[in-house]
């Protein structure tokens, strides 16, 4: 067992180094508007599926409540928590529809979409970026192995080129968390924001 835990460690090292290798520039330009969303205050909104959902939730909490220093509540609105929303979408209409439905409920030109995708073509994901792209709305996407149908819709596609969901999972935590970071940086410690 100690060998299958020395290999998994040593395959996701090498995937997340590979991603940040080939998407640093992209991950500091995401958060540089992020922080623009914010000072515009205007709202990011995150959707995805399963594991995804879980990373969306994660990554809103962090900058509602916190990352690693005091500052005051960001807007970030995790799409997936809602179940009545969900639910009724997903029975009245369609599964595909359930992220999609919100952006044109609550979304607005500034704002600003990521959306998690570790295949690159999950349907509502994808229904939910094109709602965002009508309403003049900033697409991001975190997503695996080759980007899928996914990337070439967004503005900006972080794409982890892996074909094992976990190591791309991994590396999404890792891409989330640095976002946050980033965005804590330019807003509160370079002084754009004094609130």
């Amino acid at each position: 067992m100690e060998k299958i835990i020395d290999k998994l460690f040593r395959e996701s090292l090498r995937v997340v180094e590979d991603f940040v290798k080939e998407n640093a520039r992209n991950l500091a330009f995401v958060a540089e508007k992020i922080s623009t969303v914010f000072t515009a205050d205007r709202k990011l909104m995150i959707c995805g599926n399963g594991g995804s959902a879980a990373d969306a939730q994660h990554m809103a909490a962090e900058f509602v409540n916190r990352f690693m220093m005091e500052r005051p509540p960001l807007p970030a609105i995790a799409l997936t928590t809602d179940t009545s929303i969900i639910t009724s979408i997903g029975n009245d209409y369609s599964f595909d529809e359930i992220f999609s439905k919100q952006v044109k409920a609550i979304g607005m030109e500034g704002d600003m979409l990521l959306a998690i995708s570790t295949s690159g073509n999950s349907g509502n994901v994808i229904s939910a970026v094109k709602a965002a792209r009508g309403l003049g709305i900033y697409t991001v996407a975190l997503t695996g192995r080759d980007g899928g149908r996914l990337s070439p819709l967004v503005d900006m596609a972080l794409v982890v080129k892996s074909n094992t969901t976990p190591r791309i999972q991994e590396a999404h935590c890792f891409a989330l968390h640095t976002l946050c970071q980033l965005v804590d940086h330019i807003l509160f410690q370079q002084g754009i924001r004094e609130d």
